[in-house]
């Protein structure tokens, strides 16, 4: 595998996570019944298209869901994280690591042999939970990414093993008390623009900031391929967090949307595993209608606001008025 920047990551930093905390437990003051909802969403008919590879297991649900790229989700934990390993002639890419609840690495030497690196669609826990099992990890390398390198303790994330937050038992020898994001170490520096070459097939690095500063999505050219990560899938878009920033979400939501007629699918990293590219153009008019104050908010809980569209919306800080356009 070959990009086209190398360098050393900067010094570790530290940040604040004391409010983000508490907004990301914020979904657990959330009704029984709202969480119970997403069990009885289960198993989504989208993956109706798909067969379900061999290779799955208890925790998680293999989709071939185009030549050589596999999703990997994980359907019974709240978040429905979906993980891609993207295999070519010589090497492979594994886009996200999920939760870090279930053993990734074993699914993925289940479906390749090649050597594989790890990319982050950005460095949310969710999506950075296996990383430690891997020896090849490429990232943007902002301050963001490398204060989350270091791990996430168990009470920033007790919640994400809670009975509230699954469908069904932990994997064997996981528990809700002794669950954390286990640090990792970045080998390489990546950049907007930068190549990776698996063989015979070449992805390239968008840095798409707002959910997150070090958001990326990645594109295969050639296939008219986009995965989103964050940055859009079909369901209620997280962008209230203090790392958020909207008016960045909003260019880099024009952006990708600019990209829909040269695209022939999609591939989220929660939900869903393949979506029409025709809904980022729709995405970026529904959010440029929420901006202008143009849309209903709708209180879903303390200081958060959804905004809902047709198979897609927006979850916000109430306070966003502030960012309205004139």
């Amino acid at each position: 595998m070959t990009t086209t920047s190398e360098s050393t990551p900067h010094k570790n930093t530290i940040i604040a996570m004391t409010l983000l905390l508490a907004l990301w437990m914020a979904p657990f003051a959330a009704s029984a019944e709202d969480l119970a909802s997403f069990c009885e969403r289960l198993p989504r008919p989208a993956y109706a298209a798909f067969a379900k590879h061999a290779a799955s297991n208890d925790w998680f649900e293999i989709y071939e869901v185009g030549p050589g790229i596999f999703a990997i989700y994980e359907p019974f934990q709240w978040q429905e994280v979906i993980s891609y390993l993207i295999i070519g002639i010589d090497e492979a890419l594994l886009f996200d690591t999920g939760n870090g609840l279930g053993d990734i690495k074993a699914v993925v030497d289940q479906l390749t042999d090649k050597p594989v690196a790890v990319l982050n669609s950005h460095t949310h826990f969710d999506h950075i939970g296996g990383n430690f099992q891997f020896d090849k990890i490429l990232s943007v390398s902002t301050a963001f990414s490398i204060a989350n390198s270091h791990g996430v303790e168990n009470d920033m994330v007790t919640m994400e093993a809670s009975p509230e937050a699954l469908c069904k038992g932990l994997p064997m020898g996981v528990t809700q008390a002794g669950h954390r994001i286990k640090s990792f170490t970045i080998a390489k520096t990546v950049k907007q623009g930068d190549i990776i070459d698996l063989g015979n097939r070449k992805l390239e690095i968008l840095q798409v900031p707002g959910h997150t500063d070090d958001a990326i999505a990645l594109l295969d050219r050639e296939a008219g391929f986009l995965w989103t990560g964050d940055t859009f899938y079909e369901g209620p878009i997280w962008l209230y967090f203090p790392e958020t920033d909207l008016a960045a979400y909003k260019q880099s939501i024009a952006r990708l949307a600019a990209l829909a007629p040269q695209l022939n699918a999609l591939f989220p990293a929660h939900n869903t595993p393949r979506a029409s590219p025709t809904l980022l153009p729709e995405t970026q008019k529904a959010f440029d209608i929420v901006l202008a104050g143009k849309a209903t908010p709708v209180p879903t809980w303390e200081g958060v606001v959804t905004f809902e569209f047709d198979g897609f919306g927006f979850l916000m800080r109430e306070d966003y008025t502030s960012l309205k356009e004139d």
